[in-house]
């Protein structure tokens, strides 16, 4: 099999772009034929198929998704909106996504709305037409919004809780419960809880679950915030945490954490000696900071792969989805209390 110049010539004129019909000429079969091949294996013989496919290689040719989309309404493309993509809480998501979207034969899009609401519903505005689905990994959009959006177009929430729209949550009592049970042993009677964006439905579930745990171990507990989920919202809080007076600090995620611990050692409070902090999430760079971070492991990834399992086959309205389960982390950033 062989491109002939006549193809090639035109393949050139075009910048290098081939079509189905350089496919079919190249492979001696109709153009249908090869649509067929490309867009539903296995309705042709094998042999012919097989021949279609090299001949395909042979041109460089990449069948487009939003052609097919013309006849089936499908384009076999899903999108993930998240409120940051420079934080590593999404890079763990994002992976269990694509992996999930690729082993389907999906392709996998990623839109950003830089912890604006207004600029979350233009960009799932802009998506909708493309694509199949939508993850919405970190939302900062109302409830009323998302049900509207999910009436259009399927969407599956990741740390969401939405009535009728399907969602993957962690066990956030798990996680929570665990690392005030570890701060009590270690001697600690107060705790500050640094919330964080004000939209956040996952910094509310957890500030529930701390109350609920300070109540039980009979500790004082009280929320700072809102506070921008990054190193700068956590320095910048700083201050007011440390005029608090508390013994120990549990930030809304683990970037927060690491812009306290900067603070406080730069206001001179030793950590874990004068303050034990803790985050949420363990993301990359946890364990690379000083002191190390104890954190609520979440698994990010799994959340991502099943995120994409519910939108490509979604579950019964009235089944209960399972939690995913957290998990203690202890490192060096939390610690006895100083008397």
């Amino acid at each position: 099999m062989v491109v002939s110049d006549e193809v090639a010539a035109r393949i050139a004129r075009r910048g290098g772009n081939s079509t189905i019909y350089d496919v079919a000429e190249v492979a001696g079969v109709s153009p249908s034929t090869v649509s067929r091949a490309l867009s539903k294996p296995g309705r042709i013989s094998a042999r012919t198929e097989e021949r279609i496919r090299a001949a395909a290689a042979l041109v460089a040719f990449r069948f487009n998704p939003m052609a097919r989309a013309l006849p089936t309404g499908r384009t076999h493309t899903l999108a993930v909106v998240v409120a940051d993509i420079t934080n590593p809480v999404v890079f763990g998501i994002i992976r269990g996504a694509e992996k999930a979207a690729s082993d389907a034969g999906y392709t996998l899009v990623i839109a950003e709305s830089q912890e604006s609401g207004e600029a979350e519903a233009a960009a799932i505005e802009r998506l909708m037409p493309g694509v199949d689905g939508i993850v919405l990994a970190t939302t900062r959009l109302g409830d009323d919004r998302i049900a509207e959006i999910a009436g259009r177009k399927p969407i599956v929430l990741i740390n969401r809780d939405v009535d009728g729209v399907p969602g993957i949550l962690p066990d956030v009592t798990q996680g929570v419960d665990a690392l005030m049970a570890h701060l009590a042993e270690l001697g600690h009677r107060s705790v500050a809880f640094l919330s964080g964006p004000a939209e956040s439905w996952i910094s509310d579930r957890r500030w529930d679950a701390i109350l609920d745990a300070a109540e039980r171990l009979d500790m004082a507990a009280i929320e700072i915030g809102p506070n921008q989920p990054t190193i700068e919202g956590g320095r910048a809080v700083a201050r007011r945490l440390l005029a608090a007076r508390v013994d120990a600090v549990i930030a809304f995620n683990d970037l927060v954490a690491i812009g306290v611990i900067q603070a406080a050692t730069e206001a001179g409070v030793a950590v874990p000696g004068g303050l034990s902090v803790a985050g949420f999430d363990d993301i990359f760079g946890s364990e690379l900071v000083t002191p190390t971070l104890t954190t609520v492991r979440s698994q990010l990834a799994l959340a991502g792969e099943r995120a994409v399992h519910d939108l490509l086959a979604p579950p019964a309205a009235d089944a209960d989805a399972a939690l995913l389960a957290t998990e203690l982390v202890v490192r060096r950033s939390t610690g006895a209390v100083a008397r």
